[in-house]
């Protein structure tokens, strides 16, 4: 993953910067159609100019920041999109600026955090010393009976809300902390979309007041450990620079993948159900499979830096991970896979749980000796990207 770690070493500028050098020639109070035509028309210009940063190591131009940005047109983009949401494959349409009527995330225009932290336990080439710097948002757009975030994925009241300068001074905090990316994640991200870009926006010139640390640093679950503040290891070309980390289901929909396309510089996707019905059985979502694979392509077919996740779960083994394995090899054999055995009966599926759902009891173990190993032998056999992935996170210190 060369461009993340160019970013995340500060040898490169991550994609938010860049963006903000690619100037808009139309008011962001125009018609929405005409706003996404211009997004289509300046996308080109921002490829080439990451393009020649990332593959000829140019500099990002030392030119004033235009008066209206790339980043500021995605911006604006994902609030039009809150008023029709539209952020999800679901494709709701509820206005959520109003907060009269709920889609299937259940929420409105707030956006709320439950916790962030240096997280330790992430892959080690996200987390690398210092850990990756991760904002867990609270509400998922599905439902699946076994999250092991259930806390927050199924309390769209959890956490606190969060505006979007307190949520860049969070994610300020992090990177001159020592954090090696800002790690959005969930519950899930995408219906938060515009909270997340509004605050990735504000990144490049901002400098946290007495005020703003106040606001962020409730809910910090490592407030107590001293980190430092280190500006030289959060800066690149004189500003504020961190990699952005997409930490999702991958259920979104293509108007948000083509404004994240600009704005991220590292894609952690879950790939959690093969194509049968597992998907709506177990986490309510129809058209799981051909939205995941659709934005796996994308990502794939654009260039970007990311590795697949794929939770092995009891039960599941032929009719999810044999097909989601195939599916990777066939379409993208290139691709790091992490193959996780850290699947543990929660929220509707744990039977020590007033929640727990009979109708789940398949589901009510972890993943068995036999499961996890025949996994990694279908990895092995279809020559899987996965081995030190999946074996360096290993909890069961399970081997071929």
């Amino acid at each position: 993953m060369p461009w993340y770690r160019g970013v995340a070493d500060n040898r490169r500028p991550a994609k938010f910067r860049i963006a903000a050098r690619v100037p808009v020639a139309i008011p962001l109070d125009a018609a929405e159609e005409e706003l996404w035509a211009e997004l289509d028309a300046r996308t080109p210009q921002f490829l080439d100019l990451w393009h020649s940063i990332r593959d000829s190591g140019a500099e990002l131009p030392a030119v004033p920041k235009p008066p209206v940005t790339l980043v500021d047109l995605c911006r604006e983009l994902a609030y039009r999109m809150l008023a029709h949401c539209n952020f999800c494959r679901y494709d709701c349409r509820v206005d959520r600026t109003k907060g009269g009527h709920f889609g299937t995330c259940k929420l409105g225009a707030d956006s709320r955090v439950s916790t962030y932290f240096h997280h330790l336990g992430e892959e080690l080439v996200y987390r690398g010393r210092s850990g990756s710097g991760t904002i867990f948002f609270t509400s998922c757009n599905m439902r699946c009976a076994f999250c092991q975030n259930g806390d927050i994925s199924t309390d769209k009241d959890n956490g606190r809300p969060m505006d979007p300068r307190t949520l860049a001074t969070m994610a300020w905090l992090l990177r001159v902390e020592g954090c090696h990316n800002i790690n959005w994640v969930g519950g899930e991200v995408t219906i938060h979309l515009h909270t997340i870009l509004h605050a990735i926006s504000l990144l490049e010139g901002l400098r946290p007041t007495e005020e703003d640390l106040r606001n962020a640093l409730p809910g910090k679950a490592d407030y107590y450990v001293r980190f430092g503040l280190d500006m030289a290891q959060a800066s690149c070309q004189g500003a504020f620079n961190a990699p952005m980390l997409w930490n999702s289901n991958f259920f979104m929909s293509a108007e948000a993948m083509k404004l994240l396309r600009i704005l991220m510089d590292v894609w952690l996707p879950d790939f959690k159900f093969g194509p049968e019905r597992c998907a709506p059985l177990l986490s309510k979502t129809p058209f799981y499979w051909e939205t995941v694979t659709e934005n796996l392509r994308l990502i794939h077919d654009w260039g970007e830096d990311f590795t697949i996740r794929h939770l092995v779960m009891p039960n599941h083994v032929e009719c999810c991970t044999l097909p989601v394995l195939q599916w990777v090899a066939e379409n993208m054999p290139d691709a790091p896979v992490n193959i996780m055995d850290q699947y543990h009966p929660d929220t509707f599926c744990d039977p020590a749980s007033p929640k727990f759902s009979p109708k789940y009891r398949d589901l009510a173990r972890r993943a068995s000796r036999d499961e996890i190993l025949r996994s990694f032998r279908y990895g092995k056999e279809l020559g899987i990207r996965f081995e030190s992935l999946s074996y360096e996170k290993n909890s069961t210190g399970l081997r071929l």
